[in-house]
């Protein structure tokens, strides 16, 4: 089908089917304000029970990387609140607002919503409303079961103050039959981490939570998430920004036998991996689905290989079906003499333990006198490797050099915040986002029949900037409608 830019009737020709799936890879903000009276077809496209059903009143202008705002237009705004919300707020089921739109929006009953999203909000403001708004807090107890929250920064990475950890334990106490939460991943960007001090001893979510996404600044946090109160959780996928224990011992030996899917993320570099990850993974005995992606450092020790991975973690997960990883290891030489293993040797390691297809590099790098120094020791020289699990699957690639041998790889971004303290020689690239946050790794590659949708809706968007006036014209970023 030959479908040019200027040659709209060519969408029009589409069918119902076709256009249904472009409309909904557009904003929803942009849809109703620019489409809705296009003709009565598109009408009642847009009013279809299976599109309204899910509502993102938030409209992304991405300024920068780490730059986004998420506001409406008060005309857009207006235009929904007034002539499109009357019409069909019983039948939204999902809903995603900002914090300057929310009052206008829940004005209405929504008697069917059972997922929120509060996207964009400041510490104080969204502490204010989850004491103050009746009706949010109305839908948040009787009604949620889903729920995503997403804290304003103005700084990446950020640890967030204690009113986003009172937040947190505010939703756990006020949502009697949450069973869905993700606190702070709702955007991969933000890298924003929540302070858990202490949990309450009793509340509705400890027997109703079944999954949770959140950024925790310590690993006592995600001990204390794991503590046993959450009786019902089978699915947590946690970045710990800092993987050590403070003063305060927390039990890491309890069992978890209901948690059968485990996700943990750190981009920091980890000493007492031994100490602290390996007896917590012991501990899910059950485990059907693991994702790790770490850093770990040593002394005077081993790389991490595929023997090692088996006989202190995979031996003790008998249910374990599927295992994902990227786990850079570092080992520091101070006085012991080691046998740096080639590629071939880890490849090695995989091979006869269950494992699916791995990549994998090593590195060896003598140190200068200029550079030897780790604190009070003397650094002779330091191996380095990297494992992982292929088709690679995560958004960042750390530690990249020449010993690295390609591998299948989906668009990732480069972070190296850690690569500058373990060698001067590691190829120097600028941190580069390549890929979308909002992509699963399902839809990273997209078959032909998903470009064309995309060419299309490409096309259904420049009908829609056509069709606006000054006051309510899209916002645009890099040449793309947001």
């Amino acid at each position: 089908m030959n479908i040019s830019n200027n040659n709209y009737s060519n969408i029009f020709d589409l069918p119902n089917e076709i256009l249904f799936i472009i409309i909904n890879k557009l904003n929803f903000a942009d849809v109703i304000y620019s489409l809705v009276h296009v003709n009565e077809r598109f009408i009642q496209l847009l009013f279809d029970p299976l599109y309204i059903q899910n509502l993102n009143i938030t409209l992304m202008t991405i300024k920068s990387f780490y730059q986004r705002t998420f506001s409406v237009s008060e005309q857009v705004l207006s235009n929904i609140c007034e002539n499109i919300l009357p019409s069909i707020h019983d039948q939204v089921k999902q809903l995603a607002i900002e914090e300057h739109s929310i009052e206008r929006i829940l004005t209405h009953n929504y008697s069917q919503l059972y997922s929120l999203s509060l996207v964009d909000f400041k510490e104080e403001i969204l502490y204010q409303y989850l004491t103050d708004h009746s009706a949010l807090c109305n839908l948040l107890a009787h009604q949620i079961t889903h729920l995503n929250i997403d804290i304003q920064t103005d700084e990446i990475p950020k640890l967030l103050t204690k009113t986003s950890s009172d937040i947190f334990l505010l939703i756990l106490s006020l949502c009697q039959r949450l069973i869905n939460l993700n606190f702070s991943q709702l955007f991969s960007y933000r890298n924003s981490f929540l302070l858990i001090y202490k949990l309450p001893k009793t509340c509705y979510t400890y027997s109703t939570l079944i999954e949770l996404k959140i950024n925790v600044a310590t690993f006592n946090a995600c001990l204390c998430l794991l503590n046993g109160r959450f009786d019902s959780l089978s699915k947590l996928t946690i970045n710990v920004r800092e993987v050590k224990c403070g003063p305060k011992r927390i039990n890491n030996k309890t069992k978890l036998p209901t948690l059968k899917y485990f996700s943990l993320t750190s981009f920091n570099i980890i000493h007492d991996y031994d100490k602290y990850i390996i007896p917590l993974l012991r501990r899910m005995i059950n485990l059907e689905e693991l994702i790790l992606f770490l850093s770990v450092i040593r002394i005077d020790s081993t790389l991490i290989d595929g023997i090692e991975l088996y006989d202190q973690v995979l031996v003790h997960m008998l249910h374990l079906n599927k295992f994902v990883f990227s786990i850079n290891t570092a080992v520091f030489i101070v006085k012991n003499e080691i046998d740096v293993p080639s590629n071939q040797d880890i490849q090695d390691s995989f091979i006869g333990r269950g494992y699916a297809q791995v990549g994998s590099f090593a590195h060896f790098e003598p140190r200068t006198s200029k550079d030897r120094i780790l604190g009070s020791k003397q650094i002779k020289a330091v191996v380095i490797s990297h494992i992982y699990s292929l088709p690679y699957q995560f958004e960042s690639f750390l530690y990249l050099n020449n010993s690295f041998q390609g591998g299948m790889h989906a668009p990732v971004q480069s972070d190296w915040h850690w690569v500058q303290a373990l060698s001067s020689s590691s190829i120097s690239i600028t941190s580069t986002n390549l890929g979308n946050e909002t992509l699963t790794t399902d839809t990273r590659t997209m078959v032909p029949e998903a470009r064309f949708h995309e060419f299309l809706a490409k096309s259904l968007r420049e009908l829609a900037i056509s069709r606006r006036n000054p006051l309510g014209k899209c916002q645009e970023s890099d040449g793309e409608v947001r």
